[in-house]
């Protein structure tokens, strides 16, 4: 039976419908973690406007919390549940305009280091999704390495934002789209 509550929706929206118990203490955990600890690192530099804590604090809420998300069994029956596409997948990816967002409002995060996040992620994904299925993992795992060292060495990105792409490219390369039967 179905929880209607309205956590057990919260459940089904964010996680999954059938989420388990540890499934929520482990995805609620990294993400209030990931926030807490990303706040910390932004507010310990000392430069940043409210607003800029604020929408770190938003995306960091996701991107951590995602990542284990994605990671579950539940989130995994549930995004790659029959009729589900590529292209469902890749638009999933292409929503994750994040990037963007951190630019507008976190100096030294310019739209060079933007575009570049968000080209990179993209483009590993429509790899990914093209591959056949049984060369999915190690491409998702080399287009991970190959982005991250090449926005990282190419771009300039704020030590309080050095978490960012590592875990966007875990979120959405390696936690969303790598599907494994249970």
């Amino acid at each position: 039976m179905a929880d209607l509550s309205a956590p057990g929706r919260l459940d089904a929206r964010l996680i999954g419908p059938g989420a388990s118990n540890g499934e929520r203490v482990l995805c609620y955990g990294a993400a209030f973690a990931g926030v807490a600890l990303s706040v910390a690192v932004a507010v310990a530099h000392g430069r940043l406007s409210a607003l800029a804590i604020l929408v770190i604090a938003a995306v960091a809420l996701d991107l951590y919390g995602g990542a284990v998300v994605n990671a579950t069994a539940t989130a995994k029956r549930w995004w790659h549940r029959p009729g589900r596409t590529a292209r469902h997948h890749l638009t999933f990816v292409v929503c994750h305009v994040q990037p963007f967002l951190l630019a507008l409002v976190v100096p030294g995060f310019g739209w060079a280091a933007a575009g570049a996040s968000y080209a990179v992620v993209v483009v590993s994904a429509a790899v990914v999704l093209t591959v056949p299925t049984r060369l999915r993992r190690p491409a998702a795992f080399a287009t991970a390495v190959l982005a991250l060292t090449a926005v990282t060495a190419l771009t300039a990105v704020p030590a309080e934002l050095s978490w960012f792409l590592p875990v966007l490219l875990i979120k959405l390369l390696l936690a969303h789209l790598l599907f494994e039967k249970e």
